[in-house]
């Protein structure tokens, strides 16, 4: 079956850490670059994070860089999203997207929360 897992949201404070995962089966994964995107209530889903096929490409909303990492584990068939310094704003859903598959996961929720 071709889709891609999230995995590893829950509820933190703020300052914390979290890393999510996004796991991908049923197509060549390793040739497909993949992005987060994150939806918080009431709001449209953004870009979050990109990493190119082989990793060698690294993007980032403005609003993350510094405090997020993206990385990927080709043999694994996952890509990581470390999220630390968590703020209130970054509470949302986030999804992944593989650019070689028209399906979405079913999202992870991150809340930041005192």
């Amino acid at each position: 079956q071709v889709q891609v897992v999230e995995s590893g949201g829950g509820l933190v404070q703020p300052g914390g850490s979290l890393r999510l995962s996004c796991a991908a089966s049923g197509f060549t994964f390793s040739s497909s670059a993949v992005n987060w995107y994150r939806q918080a209530p009431g709001k449209e889903r953004e870009f979050v994070a990109g990493i190119s096929s082989v990793g060698g490409s690294r993007t980032y909303v403005d609003s993350v860089k510094g405090r997020f990492t993206i990385s990927r584990d080709n043999p694994k068939n996952t890509v990581y999203l470390q999220m630390n310094n968590l703020r209130p704003e970054d509470t949302a859903v986030y999804y992944c997207k593989a650019s070689r598959i028209n399906s979405w996961g079913q999202g992870t929720q991150v809340t930041v929360s005192s």
